[in-house]
């Protein structure tokens, strides 16, 4: 080999590292009733999200903030992304959220079902993968109530046999 060949070689190598694999968004297989957003609301325990979609270049925003600046627990941070890296729309969608009610996890609850139900109504294909690892179902636990005649809603008063 020439210099001149060796040369070329080793861009090549180079070049092909570099590249990350980034697989092709999906494009929108509907058009949204109003025009611009694909909807989806969300609840956990006491919290509510409202949750819109659109194509775009990946802003996540929670309440007017970015998604790393509203969660502090990167559990919760983890958690939501994931419905979009499993659903290869992560970097394609801009994701705008509206949340009260509840605490931190029952808001991020919150999202992660409204994302998921928002990506449904954007892309039908999704629904197999959504629904496969959990993201339409809604989570059925509340916090139980306080009992009259007793200290909690499980705990009781001392037994006292005479």
């Amino acid at each position: 080999m020439t210099e001149e060949e060796t040369q070329t070689t080793e861009t090549i190598e180079s070049t092909d590292s570099v590249t990350p694999e980034t697989k092709p968004a999906t494009a929108p297989k509907n058009t949204p009733k109003d025009g611009h957003w694909w909807w989806g609301t969300g609840r956990r325990k006491a919290a509510v999200a409202r949750v819109r979609i659109r194509p775009g270049n990946g802003v996540f925003n929670v309440n007017k903030k970015d998604l790393t600046d509203f969660f502090s627990e990167l559990r919760d941070h983890q958690d939501i992304v994931r419905v979009l890296e499993k659903t290869n729309t992560k970097g394609s969608l801009d994701v705008f959220v509206k949340t009260n009610g509840g605490g931190y996890t029952g808001q991020a609850g919150a999202i992660i079902l409204g994302l998921g139900r928002a990506l449904a109504k954007y892309d039908p294909s999704l629904d197999g993968v959504l629904r496969a690892n959990g993201y339409l179902s809604r989570d059925p636990r509340r916090v139980e109530r306080k009992k009259p005649g007793q200290p909690g809603a499980r705990k009781r008063f001392q037994f006292s046999k005479r």
